[in-house]
């Protein structure tokens, strides 16, 4: 069934509040208090509307902002971790790991050796080129790595 656009300007409410801050805790039920539906529903209706869950999503801006953070300034990994939003480098790190299969540090060493032209490519095209995959969820990966079945696709 389709979603209404008064809905989905609702949906994008909670969307773009996140994308604004998205080191903040965005816990079900305030995104469902930001577009005035229940918990439940909104969870359904934000999946069906945007391809991912709420948590799947937000993790997704949490790692891009870390990218870009860890690419483009000398900044302590440290503090890159807590100004994204996370309260402990350890899941920091693990989540990162899982998600780009590279450690921050591993990751910030490969893209210091990489000569970047970013300036000549409109922002839209690295964001998108940039955003991690997140079409199953990170203990999904983690149990499919653990029994050698991760494929490339779902990564």
């Amino acid at each position: 069934m389709k979603q209404s656009p008064e809905l989905l300007r609702r949906l994008l409410r909670a969307k773009d509040r996140m994308d604004r801050a998205p080191e903040e805790a965005w816990p079900i039920h305030r995104l469902a208090r930001v577009s005035a539906t229940s918990p439940a529903h909104f969870a359904r209706e934000f999946k069906k509307a945007f391809g991912l869950p709420p948590h799947r999503y937000l993790l997704t801006r949490r790692i891009e902002r870390a990218t870009a953070l860890l690419r483009d300034t000398d900044r302590p990994i440290t503090d890159i971790a807590f100004q994204t939003g996370w309260s402990s480098i350890g899941t920091f790190g693990r989540i990162f790991r899982d998600i780009t299969s590279e450690s921050p540090g591993e990751f910030r060493a490969r893209e210091g050796t990489v000569p970047h032209r970013r300036e000549e490519v409109p922002e839209c095209v690295v964001r998108s080129v940039d955003r991690p995959i997140l079409k199953i969820a990170v203990s999904e990966k983690r149990r499919r790595k653990a029994a050698g079945k991760l494929d490339i696709q779902s990564s």
